[in-house]
């Protein structure tokens, strides 16, 4: 009997040859798995099942792990404001994660004696992968030819055409992962320093120039409407989002940052819901928590994007932050207002009842109710104190 092989399957170059190569080349038996983090439709997921028995996989299954994703992972980057390096909003790191979850539980349903993927050696997802199968399933060995042979993508391509395989080997010069968090797009212009994509290369193309006003409810830090319209699925609403802002380019940038392996790496993205969300959450927090609510939120959710970028995710210390981050959303409910344009946004303002700014202790800059002048001037002298003493005492020592 031939030795079974699961192999994570997404239709991309590097999944398509591997699929190849381990049933031609090496003679094992393959099946293929996608894991769907919200990226595919059903239309997408029937090329991707074609594809994979062109290919020469025995069986295909869809792992849907989209509602999971959300419920584990997407919902506490929002409660902590999730942006690594202030700008990229964890869309891949994140999702391949519960990828890796679904696809070592289903290797192990179907006795595989394999996994594989298809990460390259010089990237991140090589250790997510590699990390949660190896401790949720030690005994399933590991496979990565993409890797291990150390291709390049006109190597992939070559290789299939030679076995008649055949694509669009024009869009496949593209690496692009898309999620319900957001779409990642590597080609030849993220591996230069002083290039940038092109517009074609991104998935989603600008249609609309007029402006448009949105807006955004949150109920304890969970978005729960979109333009006033409720729903109790938080996926369909960010995809609602989706759909309205990535009409107008808004959501593109270059993510430049540090990888798991030490090397510096860029990649291109849109996410135009998830930047909108997280900024509208922010501005809305910035309004019903208190200054050190904010400060720690601050830190730990830095702390939390940091180790989930770094496939970290099963460590207990997520746990127990994402029990803090829960827990600071109490009061953060309301409504938060964006005029779209193309390209950009502007966080126009918020709505709620929790919104610390209407008291009856002040004004800002205008009108002061719960103190007195006298109060404000002890104040200030009390508050100098430290100060005072140090420098007098600098003064002493400099005579």
């Amino acid at each position: 009997m031939k030795e079974k092989v699961l192999l994570a399957f997404s239709g991309g170059l590097d999944t398509s040859f591997c699929a190849k190569y381990l049933a031609e080349e090496k003679g094992y038996e393959v099946h293929t798995a996608v894991a769907n983090t919200g990226g595919f439709d059903e239309a997408e997921l029937k090329v991707i099942e074609d594809k994979a028995y062109r290919l020469g996989a025995k069986t295909h299954a869809t792992l849907d792990v989209t509602q999971e994703y959300y419920n584990k992972s997407i919902k506490y980057m929002v409660y902590g404001n999730v942006l690594r390096n202030g700008t990229y909003p964890i869309s891949v790191s994140s999702e391949r994660i519960f990828q890796a979850i679904a696809i070592i539980q289903y290797a192990k349903e179907i006795g595989a004696d394999y996994v594989a993927h298809g990460s390259t050696g010089a990237g991140n997802d090589q250790v997510r992968f590699d990390l949660t199968f190896d401790v949720l399933a030690p005994e399933i060995k590991i496979l990565t030819p993409t890797r291990d042979m150390v291709l390049t993508r006109e190597y992939e391509i070559n290789y299939l055409k030679e076995h008649g395989f055949e694509a669009d080997f024009k869009k496949m010069e593209y690496s692009i992962n898309k999620g319900l968090w957001g779409t990642s797009i590597g080609g030849k212009e993220t591996l230069k320093s002083d290039q940038t994509l092109p517009e074609e290369a991104y998935p989603s193309q600008i249609e609309k120039t007029a402006e448009e006003t949105v807006t955004i409810d949150f109920e304890k830090g969970e978005i729960v409407a979109i333009n006033g319209e409720k729903n109790p699925n938080k996926v369909v609403l960010i995809n609602q989002l989706e759909a309205i802002a990535n009409k107008y380019g808004i959501g593109r940038d270059m993510h430049i940052g540090d990888t798991i392996i030490g090397i510096k790496g860029r990649v291109g993205f849109e996410a135009a819901a998830p930047l909108l969300i997280i900024n509208a959450h922010k501005m809305l927090e910035k309004h019903t928590l208190t200054k050190w609510q904010q400060y720690w939120k601050d830190q730990l959710g830095n702390w939390y994007g940091m180790f989930l970028h770094e496939a970290q995710y099963m460590e207990p210390v997520m746990r127990d932050i994402e029990q803090f981050l829960e827990s600071s959303q109490q009061n953060v409910t309301g409504k938060v207002i964006i005029q779209l344009r193309p390209h950009t946004y502007t966080l126009v303002g918020i709505e709620s009842s929790f919104d610390l700014m209407k008291t009856d202790f002040g004004e800002y800059g205008e009108v002061n109710r719960a103190w007195s002048a006298d109060d404000v001037k002890g104040f200030t002298k009390i508050l100098g104190n430290q100060m005072k003493i140090f420098y007098n005492v600098q003064k002493r020592n400099n005579k």
